[in-house]
């Protein structure tokens, strides 16, 4: 039964990711304003989620138009957050 749970979650991932975009610099994340949906920065994760891409290709393109290079913008996967591939604390 647990192979089956396990590739079931896989097939889920390969459908659609939940990545974030954050600024290491600030701590921000990027979101969609409440307001007109254009993206703005937030500092609770909460009020975060419009900012929830379903694809790499959408993250690098929302990073690529929003992010400067003093924000040091990361692209999170919340799917690997408390797996066995988290990310490394900094």
């Amino acid at each position: 039964m647990q192979p089956l749970l396990s590739l079931q979650r896989q097939r889920c991932k390969e459908i659609m990711a939940r990545l974030l975009i954050q600024s290491m610099n600030t701590g921000h994340f990027l979101t969609c304003s409440q307001e007109g949906g254009e993206p703005v920065w937030t500092t609770c994760l909460r009020d975060a989620g419009g900012g929830v891409v379903a694809d790499m290709e959408s993250a690098v393109q929302l990073f690529e138009d929003n992010c400067e290079p003093e924000d040091q913008a990361i692209v999170i996967d919340l799917d690997r957050l408390g797996t066995k591939n988290d990310y490394l604390p900094r």
